[in-house]
Order: C-alpha cells, then sequence, then structure tokens
C-alpha cells in the first residue's frame, strides 16, 4: 500500500509541472486512500478579465489530467478519471482512481513533462519540416485540428493581430490589476508568478516597467503622455510575431461551450505542447486575441474603465477572423507560436508538492 502511495505522490509531483495561466496552478490534491486521489480544481473568473467563464482555467485542468495519465504511464499504472457528480463549472472536481497495469508502455512525452515551459524571446524562423507538422496534427488528438499559420506575410499579419491586442491589453486597468499581481522582480525563477527575467523584455524596458507597474495611475501617465505600450508592444508581440517558424491554433471540432469541451482541449494542447518540447522546439502562449474576440462576440462589458475597450475588442477579432477564417475563429481553444531556438534562461517554477495538498480552508483565490 505504501508503494502505491509513493508512487502516485511521485506521479503527482511531476504532474504539478502542467501549464496554468500566469503560473496560478489553480489545482489541489486531496489523497482518499491508497489508489484514489480527487483532484480539486479552481478558476480566477471573479478577478482575472483574461479567465472568461473560467474557461483558460479548464484548458489548465485539462493539461494536468493528461500529465497526470502521462507520468502515470511511466509508472505502469492507468488512470480512471471521472467527473465528479458535485463538481460546478468554478470548482471542478476530478475522482482519479490508479490502478497498476504491467503491459503499459511508457509514453515518450513523459521524459519532457518538467522541460516544457514557456520562451518569450524570438526564434529563428527555420520553416517546419513536413515530418514535424505531421507530429504536431497527430498530437492533438482525434477531437481537435491544429491550424498552422506559416511564412513570412502570414506570420506578419499575425504579429500586427498582437500589437493590436496588446494595446487594449496594457491601456485597461483590469488587465493591469493581473499583471501587478503575477510579476515576481529581480528574479528569473518563481514558483507562484513569472519571474521578470522571463517576459522576455529588454533591461531598458524593463526599467520602464517596474516604477510604472506601483500604480494604475502611473501606467496611465506613461500611455498618455510618454508612449508607455510602444516598447513593450514593439518587444513583446510584434518582433516575436514575426521571428518565429509559426502561430498556430488548437480548434475544436465544434465551437467550444462548456467546461468539458474546454477540459478536453487542455488536453489536446498539452499533448501538443509537450509533442513541441519533444522535437526540441520552444512555443510562447498568445491567447488575448481569441479572449478579447469572445467578449466582443458576447458583448460584454468586460473593462468598465475603458469606454471604448469593445470596440477595440471588435477590432481584435475581426483581425482574427481575417487571419484564421470564421470556422477556426469560433472553434478555436488555444493560440501560440512555436518556432527553434534556444531554451529560456529564467522560467516559472511550481509550488513543493505538499503545498498542492486540498485545504478548504486555504483555497485558490
Amino acid at each position: 500500500m505504501n508503494d502505491d502511495k509513493n508512487t502516485i505522490e511521485k506521479i503527482l509531483s511531476l504532474a504539478r509541472w502542467a501549464p496554468s495561466g500566469d503560473n496560478n496552478q489553480y489545482w489541489r490534491f486531496d489523497p482518499i486512500d491508497g489508489l484514489t486521489v480527487r483532484v480539486h480544481g479552481f478558476d480566477s473568473r471573479s478577478h482575472c478579465v483574461y479567465d472568461l467563464d473560467g474557461h483558460p482555467s479548464h484548458i489548465s485542468l485539462g493539461a494536468l489530467l493528461e500529465t497526470i495519465e502521462i507520468a502515470a504511464s511511466a509508472e505502469s499504472m492507468a488512470v480512471d478519471m471521472q467527473l465528479d457528480p458535485s463538481s460546478v463549472d468554478t470548482h471542478p472536481i476530478y475522482n482519479l482512481t490508479f490502478r497498476r497495469d504491467p503491459g503499459m508502455q511508457p509514453n515518450p512525452l513523459a521524459a519532457v513533462i518538467e522541460k516544457r515551459c514557456v520562451q518569450r524571446r524570438p526564434f529563428t524562423t527555420r520553416p517546419l519540416r513536413e515530418d514535424e507538422r505531421q507530429r504536431l496534427r497527430e498530437a492533438v488528438g482525434g477531437r481537435h485540428e491544429l491550424h498552422l499559420i506559416e511564412g513570412f506575410s502570414q506570420r506578419l499579419r499575425t504579429a500586427k493581430l498582437m500589437f493590436h491586442s496588446a494595446k487594449l491589453r496594457l491601456t485597461i486597468k483590469e488587465a493591469y490589476q493581473v499583471h501587478a499581481k503575477i510579476i515576481e522582480w529581480d528574479t528569473r525563477f518563481s514558483k507562484d508568478r513569472i519571474p521578470d527575467a522571463a517576459l522576455g523584455a529588454s533591461k531598458m524596458t524593463l526599467m520602464m516597467m517596474r516604477p510604472a507597474m506601483k500604480s494604475w495611475s502611473r501606467v496611465q501617465f506613461l500611455n498618455r503622455f510618454l508612449a508607455g505600450t510602444w516598447a513593450p508592444r514593439i518587444e513583446l508581440d510584434f518582433l516575436p510575431g514575426i521571428l518565429c517558424a509559426a502561430h498556430f491554433v488548437v480548434c475544436a471540432k465544434e465551437p467550444p461551450t462548456t467546461m468539458q469541451h474546454y477540459i478536453e482541449g487542455g488536453r489536446a494542447l498539452q499533448s501538443f505542447w509537450l509533442t513541441v518540447t519533444l522535437l526540441g522546439l520552444n512555443l510562447q502562449p498568445e491567447v488575448t486575441p481569441l479572449v478579447f474576440t469572445r467578449y466582443a462576440r458576447q458583448r460584454r462589458n468586460f473593462a468598465p474603465s475603458a469606454p471604448d475597450a469593445l470596440r477595440r475588442a471588435d477590432r481584435v477579432a475581426e483581425r482574427l477572423g481575417d487571419l484564421v477564417g470564421q470556422r477556426v475563429s469560433d472553434c478555436a481553444v488555444f493560440m501560440g507560436r512555436i518556432g527553434e531556438g534556444p531554451a529560456p534562461t529564467a522560467r516559472s517554477l511550481r509550488l513543493d508538492f505538499k503545498d498542492l495538498a486540498h485545504d478548504p480552508a486555504n483555497e485558490p483565490h
């Protein structure tokens, strides 16, 4: 029994390296007995403008579940995963039952679970090889499709999309409130946030950002009188948008609408991302155009601080639709860029396994 417990703890400890938005790690583990674990998911929709309806957090939970299954294969264990009937969208709960399977073959993706990370700096522009494209398409599975955006002209169009989306992101108070919390300054590694050295910005841009991020009024002053959005948009969005092999969109076969759709999308994403890593490539998420597009379509006033935010979101939605087509835009689960290049020298880490134990009195918020 102790052997099973130790093995499952080893699996979960490895699986905690699954991706999560802004390194929130909105999941907790609750061992029930030797072979059963309850996974508690949470979301940040109440205070994070990017977590629309909690769906980005659902994607992260799906990525965690996929990672658990992959990690379990390396220990010759299979996992049965069932959504708990008591679950609600804001607090999904999965009951996991592990069992020994001597015939289980280790999934090769298990070897790169901890290596997988975000690289926000420019990549080389070497095009993807056909064998790489094929493996990446296969990675998203039968319920999802991969839409690749390749070639200089298409990368340039995507870079312009990211540039315009970034202006909206950097000029609304609701986004500032998120950014101010998630950056850990003067470090290359962070267990629960994003280290400033991993943002992809130059030292000069970081020197400008740090004092400005102390208050929304400072950000407004910088934006209004000192063209404060130009440097980060060029460095973090436009140039990286051109300097890559391709952009990608992971799409469902039908427009996703439910929590379960996004959890399944998260599983497809993690299989894709680990395959990217196994191929020796880098990845950076580019999800804000998808979020702003959904706000625009639902006519939701997501930024009371900026009366013209919805109009600008309409423009982002229009650009996205023109770039990838309406069907891909409607069915998109995740977007990003990939390419060859050096591994990052700074990255987000993870909370220690003991700190991810479920505690009803201290749930993430």
